[in-house]
């Protein structure tokens, strides 16, 4: 009686148990479901509550601020035939100074410094007939410039550039500071042309406008300085170019100018002007290569008042495989000959004959660039002198390093023969054969001129 007794009492209290727990778990799935609820609804509102906001800001940013000046409408030109006042008529082709504001200059500031070092033989150094002339053996600033340039308005633009450089003159070594370049150019003349007034630079060649950075060798070519001089080939005067409508890229430019160049003109007057010529165009071959190819004419008179005609062609050619950012491989080469009358003294009458003397020059270089920052190339010239009888020729291999675009050096080996001592016979020294250690280090600070192709 006693153990029944105990299983009733246990069956009792497990049926009693049953429904409590069956209660509790009733109780919790109630109470999941309310939070789920409750989520679904907080998710619905922060939905609601985000597309909202973004429809606001694309509301605001479609909105045209209400202070800004509405942009400057340009009528399209009458369907008859333009007239000549449609032409003479001033034209502004960008929307210059629109969107200037306080602390924005209105020109862009650029410094460029160029040294150079040269190691050679004493004999050269004595008769200071090296690539440098009265600059053998040293290191020296070739040329520190401060460029200056920008748009002056929407028809204009302006370029000022002064140079520092140590020079020789007189059998002395100075650092002169000078006005380099100041010119003005007109964007919106009839036709489509471009007039260009002031001290420029002569667009005659292919390298003897450039400024000594430019170089694609640490020094220029023996042709340009036997014919033009040390000094880059600027006049003071007016350019015009205008590109020809044709099928393909064809420039033409044409100037008249002092003449003060003392190597190969001299008069420096207008009454007997320096005149020039250029025909220059750019042919791409296939999707890897391109081709300048220019020819170049200029004739003026001497500071004797004698006839000087110079005459050149040009071209260049860049291979740059595809998805490459700079040429793989470089050529180039340049000739001019020259056609010039001298005064020649008679030794037994001392009487000054005139004779006509006509020289030819020229150089050719090759450069190849297979890695980003490493280039090297070799560069030959042949030239005769332009009054002087005798000629010279020299190679020249260099390499180049440019750990940035806005740094560089190079390094190069020329080794220069002539045919005469007449003329390089100065202090008791002869300089017939030159060897010739060159070293350059190039830096650019803020803007700088994209340098033609």
């Amino acid at each position: 009686m006693r153990v029944m007794a105990f299983v009733l009492a246990f069956a009792s209290a497990a049926l009693a148990a049953t429904p409590a727990a069956a209660q509790e778990a009733e109780a919790l799935r109630r109470e999941l479901e309310q939070m789920r609820r409750q989520f679904e609804t907080a998710q619905q509102e922060y939905q609601k509550a985000l597309q909202a906001l973004t429809e606001r800001l694309q509301r605001l940013e479609a909105r045209p601020p209400a202070a800004a000046a509405q942009p400057a409408t340009v009528q399209a030109p009458p369907p008859s035939q333009p007239t000549l006042a449609d032409y003479a008529r001033p034209r502004e082709p960008f929307a210059l100074g629109a969107r200037r504001g306080p602390g924005q200059l209105l020109f862009d500031i650029g410094i460029v410094g160029d040294f150079t070092g040269n190691l050679t033989q004493r004999n050269v150094e004595k008769a200071d007939r090296g690539t440098f002339a009265g600059r053998e053996n040293r290191f020296f600033p070739r040329e520190v410039e401060v460029n200056l340039f920008g748009r002056v308005d929407p028809y204009a633009e302006g370029h000022v550039r002064f140079e520092f450089a140590e020079e020789f003159e007189d059998g002395q070594r100075a650092t002169q500071a000078k006005l380099a370049e100041a010119y003005l150019t007109l964007l919106t003349l009839p036709f489509g042309t471009r007039l260009t007034l002031g001290q420029v630079p002569v667009r005659f060649g292919l390298l003897s406008h450039l400024h000594r950075e430019a170089l694609p060798q640490p020094d220029p070519p023996q042709v340009l300085l036997r014919f033009l001089g040390e000094e880059q080939f600027r006049e003071s005067g007016a350019e015009l170019s205008w590109v020809l409508p044709t099928p393909f890229y064809v420039e033409a430019l044409a100037g008249a100018f002092d003449g003060d160049n003392e190597a190969a003109f001299g008069r420096g007057s207008l009454r007997s002007p320096l005149l020039f010529g250029r025909l220059r165009t750019f042919v791409e071959l296939g999707e890897s290569g391109a081709l300048h190819v220019g020819v170049s004419g200029a004739r003026g008179e001497t500071g004797d008042r004698l006839r000087s005609i110079l005459a050149g062609i040009d071209l260049k050619y860049k291979h740059t495989p595809d998805g490459w950012r700079h040429p793989l491989l470089t050529l180039g080469g340049e000739a001019l000959y020259s056609v010039r009358d001298a005064l020649v003294a008679d030794e037994a009458t001392f009487a000054g004959d005139t004779r006509t003397r006509r020289r030819l020059g020229w150089y050719a270089w090759a450069e190849i660039q297979p890695w980003k920052r490493w280039a090297g190339g070799v560069r030959y010239d042949s030239t005769q002198f332009p009054v002087d009888p005798g000629r010279e020729w020299a190679v020249e291999p260099y390499a180049s390093f440019m750990p940035s675009e806005f740094l560089r050096f190079r390094l190069a080996y020329k080794h220069t023969e002539r045919s005469h001592r007449d003329g390089f016979n100065v202090n008791d020294s002869s300089a017939r054969i030159v060897d010739e250690l060159l070293l350059q280090a190039t830096f650019f600070l803020g803007a700088h001129v994209a340098h033609p192709f």
